[in-house]
């Protein structure tokens, strides 16, 4: 029987280049986002190449959404060996800038979505003793960044949920893995949320955001894919990707450097 792996913010960008690698690996494939319309054609272009695919419309920030996602996935195939948390949304601007409402938009997607599927999958993972969870972090769970505060704040927290993921269930049969990339070259903007002192300043954000990702260097959502998959080949812990590796590295040794740099870079209009 095929094993099964289940990819969250699967209609797009890292995790729809992940849903083809692992297809191509012989696993049925459950997608799960919100745009229905997105998600759907990835599963029917997955069909057509005669991958098994099912796709479940899902807003991680819902647990009852994800507890259906999970009993779907698991009526159609009977077990699931692979859970890959990928669903997040980027946030930038000043602090003070930031609603509470634009708080919780961050933290209830990237770090509640993910605690969300843990926690459904997990009486499964741990009946069968086996299984894998990825979660896909960021450089911003490593390297603190500011002027993306909320974004930031929830990158961390997912790296220490994973670690203590890995540190408690690695004896229970079920690796954990954390991917920490830099900016990806994929269409995230169109949901990021951009705060900042004056419309102009709003702008400028999104617009020096997009001039990064032309930079040759960025990576791509196949580089991440790859490396999500290296991981749960090879059961890596944690997996820094191309160029985050620099970044961290250069935190560790000149991390004052690396602060004053960051805050060069992001603070646009804001000048305190």
């Amino acid at each position: 029987m095929a094993p099964t792996v289940i990819i969250t913010g699967a209609s797009q960008g890292i995790g729809k280049a992940t849903a083809f690698l692992f297809a191509e690996h012989g696993y049925n494939v459950v997608l799960a986002a919100r745009q229905r319309d997105r998600l759907e054609a990835v599963a029917e272009e997955l069909q057509k190449s005669g991958h098994s695919t099912l796709a479940v419309p899902t807003d991680v920030r819902d647990f009852e959404q994800v507890k259906r996602l999970v009993e779907t996935a698991l009526e159609r195939y009977e077990t699931i060996e692979v859970l890959i948390n990928n669903a997040g949304i980027y946030i930038s601007g000043p602090i003070e800038k930031f609603s509470l409402e634009d708080w919780h938009q961050a933290i209830d997607t990237n770090l509640w979505g993910y605690i969300h599927t843990v926690h459904a999958l997990l009486p499964h993972l741990l009946a069968r003793g086996s299984g894998t969870i990825v979660n896909v972090g960021s450089i911003g769970g490593k390297t603190a960044i500011p002027y993306l505060t909320p974004y930031t704040t929830s990158k961390f927290a997912v790296t220490g949920f994973t670690r203590a993921l890995h540190s408690e269930l690695a004896a229970k049969g079920i690796q954990v893995c954390g991917i920490y990339p830099n900016l990806i070259r994929t269409s995230f903007l169109e949901r990021a949320i951009f705060r900042g002192k004056d419309d102009l300043d709003v702008r400028e954000r999104r617009e020096q955001v997009k001039q990064i990702l032309e930079v040759p260097v960025i990576e791509k959502p196949e580089d991440v894919a790859w490396a999500i998959w290296n991981a749960v080949k090879y059961k890596r812990a944690e997996v820094v990707v191309g160029s985050a590796k620099l970044s961290v590295a250069t935190d560790n040794v000149f991390p004052g450097l690396m602060q004053w740099l960051l805050r060069t870079v992001f603070k646009n209009r804001d000048q305190n």
